[in-house]
């Protein structure tokens, strides 16, 4: 799929100068039927030919005919009673059917008034005139072969498939036009629709855009569905929107496709995209003039309201075009469908859509498919250029736009033309590619949002959306509302671990656009971020006060974790006095760098300073004043102290130190009043956390992990109202939680994994706790009361934890995991909170109660993504009936509704074991196959969690559900249901269950997590 696509009837197939030729005798139909039937196909905006209208008196008139239905692409033959008395009438129907059998044009014979068998055999009327023509050979007016012709065109015609008026509502003249109108719009709209070139991976695509559309309640419903087609530019969008266009238009009375719309604006105006619009849809003989863009409105609205049409408004990037195109629902009769395709979510938004279909990249085989295409002329590439046709495809990244053109500039070229070629694009990205994304660059509302996507583009790809946040915020950009205008718009998205990515080719569209604006001179650039421009501008220390950034990574091929025993590598050095010239300088990242010299003349406008490997013991003393700076991150450095005098104000909100092995205590924080973040995790010889720790009005982020040598915490630090995360793990000093825990009343993250811990102060206070972590503490014996709307505890190998507090008022528990802590026996309460619960790991807990295991397992509601993981020693539930005791596939049929009740989904639970000594999570897949309908339901809602120590006899078991809504298990249908491992060699099913549920309430659990993938005649 690409972007932009031309429009019109393929290069290969023949160009129509008319739509219809209408064939008739003029003395019975030309100013009756005939006329009105030539009227409404022009009001219909079909060109039809009608020899009063078309034909030129000065040339010769039969060449003329013969032409015209040369040039036609469907011809209407009206017998009426006296056709066949006309010569030229039976020359144009021989014509006609020579062009049908050579051209393949469509023939529609018409039966005015006249019986098909008549005009098929050449009785009644027919049979007359023919007695006339028979006589006429031996006059010599005719040839007898002429004569054999014209009776033969008239019976193939006769017996194609027609219409007689007879048949139209009782001869109604109207509704038979009407009628026709409907067989021949269609006919037309399947010759003429939009040409795409190289359709590829469409089908699955228009499958979904079909649901947004329901087009499967056209016509049962009369509401009018308003769709966005969203996406970043060279996706595809256009391809979408017209391959929508071409199936569906024949299901409406109107249609019009605005095809770039942007663009189309800018060159005719509002006025000119509403005038295409009423005169695509409405067809009128004298085309509608509007003078302004508010008549237009009122135009549109009055002459569209009663028509049922398709509306395409493509490449759509500004509110005023909709609201002068498609304002309301209203605006069009009902049924209509109105498709917009935009790069700009929040147009969308504003436009109030009913949903938004979002454009996606083309996989693999997809892609490959598509360039082959371009570039090949066929769906697969030549053998000798599949590895670089594979280089092509990486580069291009599934985007359709890019694969169209360098497929099509590579067509027929050498390997070492490809070499070549592939050589530059890593150094310069493609133009015509370029061209089209810079659109979404040059089309953002202002130069702030510009320069955070040059920032983003240049420095803070895979960076934490937050942390880039701050930093852009101390730019002055405004990065908050900046960013989401960037998501909107397609040129920035974020994943699932919320950091910041960008399509690689819009990373270079940004990156060029920087050098361009330098033209070419990096001492020039604004922003430097490759390797030989950095090292030659500090080389030469040739940098300019245009220069606002600067990313040198000299990483080499060790490992990061290791890096506190390389230090004797040599690092890359530079003077200091190399960035004097760089006043503007905002943001520096180095890794493995050392800067010698003296710091004195160091740009003094820093936002953000990223350090790794840091190589002073402290920060200079001759460091200048850094008042603006941000974020300070100088993770695996060298540092004993970090400061003897804080060259730091105010502005500092995060302060990373992580992995400084050396650190013995932190610095000092009174001059830090609005620190947000503070990061010393790994800094393993961190033994003294300062006392103004606890002035930090605005701390929300304390990240101490791994912090050995760490005992406790400041006791002032436990009366902080700010603090939201605390993370204590592998800080195995640690022995207690201070009782002022409980007084941190923001506190919403709690991980102390990995501690010496022996009990925790009560939490029922903290009101804001969702999670609270404290896994592998040796020494826990109980955990206190807990915050009731807690929503994630773990506490897994715990060996002496034995009291956990009543979870019978815990009504927003989602995730209970307290694997291996074998001396619980129960939780009490749980039973009164499974409604919430989405997991629960309770394996190796062996000593639990066989009550408590049955209470939880009968009352469990939850489907979907999760379940109960328990020890397996009591074997599958006795209540299941459906059980295989050697095997991981069941086979059952559903049974007619049960005292008037419908399924309401299964209870599945399955024993396995490992005999493999490592410890393992390894996803489970459930297939649900319903025989009897030919479908298959593959499911990841569960997985194997199997310890390290296990053995062979070691059993757990895992209980999940699905849910009717899902699986569409209908009485009489034969299932079978397979359990998986994606791994058969380190986990063995060894027993299977179902349960079928007809009472139970069934919750859907909505994690992202689960995956539902439906296969129709699937195997296994």
């Amino acid at each position: 799929m690409g972007d932009r696509i031309s429009i019109g009837a393929p290069s290969s197939s023949k160009r129509w100068e008319y739509q219809v030729f209408l064939s008739f005798r003029g003395e019975d139909t030309r100013k009756g039927f005939a006329g009105h039937l030539h009227e409404a196909l022009s009001g219909d905006g079909i060109r039809a030919f009608l020899d009063d209208n078309e034909l030129k008196r000065a040339e010769f008139i039969k060449t003329q005919l013969e032409q015209a239905i040369d040039g036609s692409m469907i011809s209407i033959i009206v017998f009426s009673e006296s056709y066949a008395d006309s010569s030229w009438c039976l020359d144009e129907l021989v014509k006609i059917m020579e062009c049908r059998e050579r051209l393949g044009q469509q023939v529609f014979p018409l039966f005015y008034n006249v019986d098909a068998s008549d005009v098929r055999k050449q009785t009644g009327s027919f049979g007359q005139a023919f007695e006339k023509h028979e006589a006429g050979i031996c006059e010599g007016k005719h040839e007898k072969e002429k004569v054999q012709r014209w009776r033969n065109a008239l019976t193939q015609a006769a017996d194609l498939c027609g219409e007689d008026l007879k048949n139209a509502d009782n001869g109604h003249e109207a509704k038979f036009i009407e009628k026709i109108l409907g067989v021949v719009n269609k006919l037309v709209n399947r010759k003429h629709q939009l040409y795409i070139e190289h359709l590829v991976g469409i089908t699955s695509r228009m499958e979904v855009l079909s649901n947004h559309l329901d087009i499967k309640n056209l016509g049962s419903k009369d509401v009018v569905r308003m769709i966005g087609i969203l996406g970043m530019g060279g996706i595809g969008k256009t391809t979408l929107a017209q391959a929508i266009y071409n199936k569906f238009v024949g299901s409406f009375e109107g249609r019009s496709f605005l095809a770039n719309v942007r663009e189309v604006q800018r060159s005719n105006g509002l006025v000119g995209l509403q005038k295409q619009l009423l005169n695509d849809i409405l067809k009128s003989k004298n085309p509608i003039m509007v003078g302004s863009v508010d008549e237009g409105i009122t135009v549109i609205q009055e002459r569209l309201c009663c028509k049922r049409a398709l509306v395409i408004i493509d490449d759509a990037d500004d509110l005023q075009q909709l609201k002068a195109i498609a304002g309301a629902r209203d605006w069009f009769g009902p049924g209509s469908r109105i498709v917009i395709t935009t790069r700009n979510k929040h147009l969308l938004k504003q436009g109030e859509v009913d949903s938004t279909y979002m454009a996606q990249e083309m996989d693999e085989e997809e892609a490959l498919e598509l360039f082959s295409r371009h570039a090949f002329k066929r769906d697969y590439p030549d053998k000798e250029y599949l590895d670089l046709s594979k280089r092509v495809i990486r580069y291009c990244q599934g985007l359709p736009l890019a694969l169209r053109v360098v497929g099509s500039f590579l067509f027929n070229r050498s390997i070492a033309d490809w070499e070549s070629h592939l050589e530059k694009l890593q150094i310069s990205p493609d133009g015509d590619i370029q061209k089209i994304l810079r659109i979404s660059f040059d089309g953002l509302p202002d130069d702030r949002m510009r320069k955070i996507f040059l920032d983003i583009s240049c420095f803070f790809i895979r960076m934490d959306k937050d942390y880039v946040t701050q930093i852009l915020d101390g730019c002055g950009f405004s990065a908050v509302i900046g960013i989401s205008v960037l998501i909107e718009r397609g040129l920035v998205t974020v994943s699932k671990q919320n950091k910041l990515m960008m399509h690689d080719l819009l990373r270079d569209m940004g990156r060029e656009i920087v050098y361009e604006n330098a033209h070419g001179h990096p001492e020039k650039f604004s922003r430097l971020w490759k390797r030989e421009d950095v090292t030659d501008v500090l080389s030469d220390e040739s940098g300019t006060e245009e220069i606002e950034g600067v990313a040198l990574d000299l990483r080499g091929n060790y490992l990061l974790w290791d890096l506190d025993l390389h230090w004797d590598l040599d690092l890359t050095r530079f003077s200091a006095q190399a960035f004097t010239n760089m006043k503007k300088l905002r943001l520096l990242h180095l890794i493995n760098v050392e800067l010698t010299g003296e710091y004195k003349d160091f740009p003094k406008k820093l936002i953000w300073l990223y350090w790794r490997r840091f190589p002073l013991e402290s920060i200079p003393d001759d460091f200048p004043m850094q008042p603006k700076l941000v974020a300070l991150d100088l993770r695996w450095s060298k540092l004993k102290i970090v400061w003897k005098d804080c060259k730091l104000h105010q502005n500092l909100k995060i302060l990373n130190l992580r992995h400084s092995r050396r650190l013995t205590k932190s610095p000092e924080f009174s001059k830090l009043p609005n620190l947000e973040e503070l990061i010393l995790g790994g800094c393993v010889s961190l033994s003294e956390v300062h006392p103004s720790i606890g002035d930090l009005e605005r701390l929300s982020l304390v990240n101490l992990e791994r912090c050995r040598m760490l005992e406790d915490l400041p006791l002032n630090f436990y009366k902080s109202k700010s603090v939201e995360t605390l993370l204590l793990n592998r800080c195995s000093s640690f022995e207690k939680l201070a009782e002022g825990l409980g007084d941190m009343v923001s506190l919403t993250i709690l991980e102390a994994d990995y501690t010496a811990i022996r009990q925790i102060p009560s939490l029922a206070g903290l009101s804001k706790l969702k999670v609270l972590c404290v896994n592998a503490c040796e020494n826990l014996r109980a955990i206190p009361d807990l915050p009731t709307n807690l929503y994630v505890l773990k506490a897994n190998d715990c060996p002496e934890l034995e009291t956990i507090p009543d979870f019978s008022k815990m009504s927003n528990m989602g995730e209970l995991h307290l694997r291996d802590s074998v001396k619980l026996t129960e939780v009490p309460g749980l039973d009164k909170s499974l409604n919430s619960m989405t997991r629960i790991h309770m394996e190796g807990c062996t000593n639990l109660t066989a009550d408590f295991r049955n209470n939880i397992l009968q009352r469990w509601t939850s489907c979907g993504f999760g379940g109960i993981y328990l020890n397996g020693i009591y074997d599958i539930p006795e209540w299941f009936k459906i059980v295989n005791d050697v095997d991981n596939i069941v086979f059952f049929e559903v049974p007619q509704r049960i005292m008037g009740r419908d399924l309401k989904g299964l209870t599945i639970c399955f024993v396995y074991s490992s005999d493999k000594q490592k410890f393992l999570t390894m996803h489970i897949r459930i297939i649900v196959k319903n025989l009897t309908k030919q479908t298959a339901l593959h499911t990841k809602i569960a997985f194997a969690s199997v310890k390290t120590s296990s053995k062979p006899e070691d059993h757990y078991l895992w209980q999940g559900q699905l849910s009717n809504d899902v699986l569409r298990l209908e009485g009489g249908d034969e299932v079978l249901i397979l359990v998986r491992p994606d791994d058969v060699d380190f986990v063995r099913v060894k027993k299977t269950g179902v349960h079928l549920e007809w009472d139970k309430v069934m919750k859907e659990n909505k994690s992202d997590r689960h995956l539902y993938d439906w296969e129709t005649n699937g195997d296994f």
